[in-house]
């Protein structure tokens, strides 16, 4: 049996600048950061006892005797693409929720094609592994999804991630002394909203919109490199960052009506009232995870203004994908 343990992150600046359709022409960049929340994949070739070739566990159950009758696509067009016709066993977990802007999707990508890589004994590098999961997500299975999250789940870190024509990016990681990841994380708040939304049909708006949005995603990507110099050169840049964010939310929140509704707006106004420096809605918008930067001392009180949403704390990941269990040969 293989076990792969995937991370998910948080998109802290430059989320929709990552589309191809916008950087085959302009530049697109990132920031984010891998968390200690995964996704875990767990596989083996299943024994000759059974009537089926292939079960496969996640939020569903199938049993079946052929590649074309799975389900799941994902699954269907990685094993394909990986030649995999034998009898396979194969299960996901995840800690947090799906479809909540916290990048699961792409992280089962990478981590299913890391344990089954690792199963028919295929070593991949981590920029390999993020390629392979943008080209199955991207070009086989059309779906209206970015770049960046494939490169998070696999790189892990805190990143500047650079995007260029022709699916090229260059990952920067950005080093922090101890003291200053500590205190980065001490100021993150993340709240669950319990609203789940399916991000490729809040996407396919803004992929259409693209060419009406060049000047905003312009700004957004010049966030990026502010985001980086201050993280890089200031003493104490969490109000700085916390700032930079409401900035980034005030204008992608204009990008597509799907990104926000009344609920989600009174939310945060309601942290921000109670002590938040600045934050965003993660992923594509319309549901998922809140993300606040508050100052420690204001936690308790933004967690009293918004009683009706679960809290959840978290710690940065430096990983990325990795195999947590291989039998030895």
């Amino acid at each position: 049996m293989i076990i792969s343990k995937t991370p998910y992150r948080i998109s802290f600046f430059g989320g929709g600048t990552d589309f191809p359709h916008w950087y085959n022409n302009e530049l697109g960049q990132v920031l984010s950061v891998s968390i200690n929340k995964y996704s875990y994949v767990s596989c083996r070739f299943l024994p000759p006892f059974f009537d089926y070739k292939y079960r496969i566990r996640y939020y569903k159950r199938e049993e079946v005797n052929s590649i074309e009758e799975i389900k799941h696509p994902v699954i269907r067009e990685t094993l394909r693409r990986l030649g995999i016709n034998g009898g396979l066993d194969l299960v996901h977990h995840g800690d947090l929720p799906a479809r909540s802007g916290i990048g699961s999707s792409s992280s089962f990508t990478v981590g299913l094609l890391n344990s089954l890589n690792n199963l028919i004994c295929r070593s991949q590098s981590k920029h390999k592994l993020a390629a392979e999961a943008i080209h199955i997500e991207q070009n086989i299975l059309k779906e209206s999804v970015g770049s960046q999250d494939q490169i998070a789940a696999s790189f892990g870190g805190l990143n500047q991630i650079i995007f260029r024509p022709n699916k090229e990016f260059k990952v920067l990681p950005i080093k922090l002394d101890s003291n200053k990841k500590s205190s980065f994380e001490d100021h993150i708040q993340l709240f669950f909203t319990g609203l789940t939304r399916e991000s490729s049909q809040i996407q396919k708006g803004h992929i259409k919109n693209i060419p009406k949005l060049a000047h905003e995603l312009r700004l957004l990507t010049e966030q990026v490199n502010i985001a980086s110099n201050i993280l890089k050169n200031s003493i104490n840049p969490m109000p700085e960052i916390g700032r930079l964010l409401n900035d980034q939310w005030q204008i992608k929140r204009t990008l597509n009506n799907a990104v926000t509704n009344s609920g989600i707006d009174r939310a945060y106004e309601m942290g921000l009232k109670s002590g938040a420096i600045g934050g965003k809605l993660l992923g594509a918008g319309g549901g998922g995870f809140l993300l606040f930067i508050t100052e420690p001392d204001k936690h308790k009180s933004v967690v009293n203004s918004l009683p009706g949403l679960m809290n959840i704390p978290i710690k940065f990941d430096s990983t990325g994908s990795q195999i947590i269990y291989k039998p030895k040969e």
